[in-house]
């Protein structure tokens, strides 16, 4: 059934009409000029019809659209600042309730503390907070949104020194299933901030987080070295080995991937495989040189760009290759270890794939992320040593399906070093991949809190927590 007939056969213009009057902000019907760029979400994979898309401009729109969607029985998709890799942010005839208009943040230097809106990037948040000298563990593309990174924990380039982003998050404000807005932090409904940091968008919508910042830059020692095909397995190995001893201020990321071509790599091993080895030092650039010194001899580098830059330019460094458009898939794996037969299988893996983007990202954890009590946010997985990415890319839906079927096929090759999932990195929906993300205590616990926020589960469209009673 087509997106404007269900608009008007189930909600009625009048009603519409209604809604439309009790908003700030902006209402897209399926026949509005502008309702294909409203619908339309970064990852191209998924093409959906919402019956409505609900442009929110602050909390009493957020709060007044989970009303009218309860209220009439429509699905609900909850939009922040970007991506959407599994697609929960669009809706076939639902309700899209889009928070991405409203970016307002406020910095407090002395306190080193951030309050930011939903719809902010990463790009926005780190433009406001450098000026300061200030940051918090963000994304690894700085287009990517913070709301749903943070929520389901949160991986990049400060993990080793100041932990998850979600460790990072002192309150959010939700607007929750029944339509009431409340505010979660360690002294008001703890049992919601405990499973708003690693429990995803399961229990309402958040309309403002209130992060703690650090000292970071504004200049960092940082960037990628690249070394060729032939050198893959020892450069992963010694990489590995290097992890084992690694300073908590460097954060590190080992990239099996095919060679982009672009103007720093030599057009030789363009659209051949290379590992690229990533860092960023967290601390006084001197000391970062020393400790990345080691990552840039693992073998003879065909390009080393590892030097001295601001923290912005190496937020956004990846961006250029992750723009909107493209068909993506994401699988992710905790891993408890890096055999030299994991690293085998690895590039075995990557050999096997023929989607013109593919990538094996390898985050190095321990350091921080491993520091906080077992049990004290519902991200449990603390102990994983690596957390890998699987990545399937491709400009358009042509062989796809294929790509989609290599990336599922290497995430089950590596289950021998596998102790679960990371929600951030699934791109499908399924209890078996909920479960896997996190040990059953820990599931048990979300489920309480299911319970008491969305007993009906109207906030279903993530990495979905059921609750009691309901399959």
């Amino acid at each position: 059934m087509a997106a404007t007939a269900t608009t008007r056969d189930i909600l009625g213009e009048a009603t519409l009409g209604e809604l439309e009057a009790t908003l700030r902000g902006q209402l897209v019907r399926p026949a509005d000029p502008d309702y294909d760029q409203a619908r339309a979400v970064w990852n191209a994979a998924h093409d959906r019809h919402p019956a409505l898309i609900i442009r929110c401009a602050g909390a009493a729109d957020v709060i007044r659209a989970v009303e009218f969607a309860r209220s009439e029985g429509l699905q609900v998709a909850v939009r922040g600042g970007a991506h959407s890799i599994a697609g929960f942010s669009t809706s076939d005839g639902g309700v899209v309730i889009d928070t991405s208009p409203m970016q307002g943040i406020r910095v407090d230097p002395a306190g080193r503390r951030a309050v930011a809106q939903p719809g902010l990037t990463w790009s926005a948040f780190d433009h406001e907070t450098q000026a300061f000298g200030l940051a918090v563990t963000g994304g690894l593309v700085s287009s990517t949104g913070i709301t749903g990174f943070t929520l389901g924990g949160g991986i990049g380039w400060l993990l080793r020194k100041y932990g998850l982003t979600c460790d990072n998050l002192l309150s959010a404000d939700v607007v929750t299933a029944d339509g009431k807005l409340v505010t979660a932090s360690e002294h008001e409904h703890p049992d919601l901030f405990w499973g708003l940091r690693g429990g995803g968008g399961n229990f309402g919508v958040v309309t403002s987080l209130e992060y703690r910042l650090h000292p970071v830059g504004p200049m960092v020692f940082a960037g990628p070295v690249f070394y060729a095909a032939a050198d893959a397995a020892e450069v992963l190995r010694g990489w590995r080995d290097l992890t084992a001893a690694m300073p908590d201020e460097l954060t590190t990321l080992a990239n099996i991937l095919v060679a982009p071509p672009v103007p720093f790599l030599p057009e030789a091993v363009h659209g051949q495989l290379v590992v690229g080895i990533i860092g960023v030092y967290a601390g006084p650039v001197e000391d970062g040189a020393k400790a990345a010194q080691p990552l840039r001899t693992l073998a003879e580098p065909i390009a080393d760009l590892m030097g001295p830059m601001p923290y912005t330019a190496m937020q956004s460094l990846l961006d250029p290759l992750w723009t909107a458009g493209a068909q993506n898939y994401f699988s992710g794996a905790m891993l408890s270890q890096l055999t030299d037969h994991a690293i085998e299988t690895l590039l075995a893996r990557h050999a096997a794939g023929q989607a013109p983007v593919r990538e094996l990202h390898l985050h190095h954890g321990g350091g921080a992320m491993a520091s906080p009590p077992a049990g004290g946010t519902a991200f449990a997985q603390r102990d994983a040593a690596y957390v890998l990415n699987i990545i399937a890319r491709s400009p358009d839906r042509d062989r796809f399906d294929e790509h989609v079927g290599w990336a599922r096929a290497t995430h089950q090759a590596m289950d021998p070093w596998s102790t679960g999932g990371y929600v951030n990195f699934t791109s499908e929906p399924g209890q078996d991949k909920v479960r896997a993300s996190y040990p059953p205590d820990t599931y048990a616990r979300l489920v309480a809190v299911k319970d008491r926020y969305d007993p009906t589960n109207l906030f279903q469209l993530n990495q979905n927590i059921h609750p009691s009673g309901r399959p």
